[in-house]
This record gives C-alpha cells, structure tokens and sequence, in this order.
C-alpha cells in the first residue's frame, strides 16, 4: 500500500475529490456538495493522509462503537490525532492490515460522510435513501 493506492481508493467514490487545504503535506478528501448561491461549497470531509509520512497513515471517519472495537482488535488503529477521537480513527499503514480492510474503511468513512448530506446531495451522488 502507498500514497497512490490510497488516493485511488479515496477518488473511486461518486463525488470523491482530493484538495490540500493545509499545505502540501496533507491531502484532504472531500464529497463533492451542492453549490449555494452560485458560490462554491467544500466539501465534507472523508479521510486525510499525510503524503510523505513513514509509515503511511489515513484519518477516517468511523462509528463510535465501531471505533472503540477496531481500535481494541488493531494495534494500527487508533484515535485520530488533531480529530475528535470519538468519531475520527487514525490508521497506521505499516503492512499489519490487509488492503481489503483498509479500502472496507476508507468506504465506510464516504458512505457515514454521505449519509449525513441533504437528501438532494445524496440523490447527486446516486444515493436515494441515505444508503448506496
């Protein structure tokens, strides 16, 4: 897994971008949102990852509950530094999980993003009922 794998992953999502609001050492991706009185939105943010970090990590939003569980499973996981630790895991990327899982929580982070969109939002993005 690398940066590359990462933001391929991050991007293969309905409405998925990548912006560097906080400098070039961190990329920040986002759900594309609606524009309001014709001027931009951001986006919410999903995940973000440090480009040149050793080892790669990825913050992700996740579940209360889940959260405590994945962190009690997985030494990697842990509560998301400069985040709310209650809703934001960080993800340490030194080859103990599988990709399948990280891409499962990368997909799990959009899809808590999306759901909580206005429901025209969601409807953009090919959801109908706050689920794909």
């Amino acid at each position: 897994m690398d940066f590359d794998w990462l933001r391929a992953s991050c991007l293969s999502f309905p409405g998925a971008y990548e912006d560097y609001p906080f400098g070039p050492e961190t990329a920040v991706f986002r759900v594309r949102i609606r524009q309001q009185d014709r001027r931009p939105v951001p986006g919410k943010i999903f995940a973000l990852v440090g480009v040149d970090a050793r080892p790669l990590s990825i913050s992700l939003k996740c579940d209360p509950a889940l959260a405590v569980q994945l962190r009690a499973a997985h030494r990697e996981i842990t509560g998301a530094w400069h985040l709310n630790k209650r809703h934001w895991n960080g993800v340490r990327l030194d080859g103990s999980l599988p990709a399948g899982t990280v891409h499962d929580m990368i997909e799990d982070s959009y899809d808590l993003i999306v759901a909580s969109l206005p429901a025209a939002d969601r409807e953009g993005l090919g959801w109908s009922t706050g689920t794909p």
